[in-house]
């Protein structure tokens, strides 16, 4: 897929609307869920999609449980929405 972001976007909040309030989400999910079968080619693109929802207030990146800017984190990070 070349530009799956908008579609990895939906899917990031699709998943975090399932979630109990407070609960994550892996990026690969949403990688899964756009692409099952290719999901890990898309994988730079759910961690660019996490970090374009996060400038707009809609998410935090975690990594450890602390908020991070998924665009310098290096290794597996975890989405959530952001607490109001």
């Amino acid at each position: 897929m070349d530009d799956a972001g908008p579609a990895l976007e939906r899917a990031i909040e699709v998943l975090l609307d399932a979630r109990a309030p407070g609960a994550t989400i892996c990026p690969s999910e949403a990688a899964r869920a756009v692409d099952p079968e290719g999901w890990r080619d898309l994988m730079p693109q759910a961690r660019a999609a996490a970090g374009r929802l996060a400038r707009r207030g809609e998410v935090e990146v975690t990594q450890r449980g602390a908020v991070v800017d998924v665009a310098t984190a290096r290794g597996p990070v975890r989405v959530r929405r952001v607490s109001r």
